[in-house]
């Protein structure tokens, strides 16, 4: 499979993340306040929750629910209750185009 437009750059704000489905997929994508673009594994390894309602602070992402902290970069737990990575997915940037392949994940 290739990479597909999962949305666009201009639809992304900073700190704001961003719920997409590809191919069954869930991601959470983005945008830090450094205008990097990211795009981890959507749903909470402690629970099934969508990490994309949480919160972002520089470059993790929080599970609102137990306070889990994730990075965006690697998509390691930074606190419990969670243990275990989310996946974290390669982001192609083709002007407006944010392109991920939900079935490519990028090796930290």
């Amino acid at each position: 499979m290739s990479a597909q437009r999962a949305c666009g750059l201009s639809e992304l704000e900073p700190d704001a993340p961003r719920r997409v489905e590809l191919d069954g997929v869930p991601i959470a994508i983005v945008l830090d306040s450094e205008g990097t673009v990211h795009a981890i594994g959507d749903t909470c390894t402690h629970g099934d929750i969508s990490l994309s309602e949480g919160f972002v602070e520089g470059d993790t992402l929080e599970c609102w629910a137990h306070g889990s902290a994730f990075s965006l970069c690697t998509g390691k737990p930074l606190n419990l209750p969670a243990f275990e990575p989310v996946p974290v997915y390669v982001v192609e940037i083709d002007g407006d185009d944010v392109l991920i392949d939900p079935t490519v994940i990028k090796e930290v």
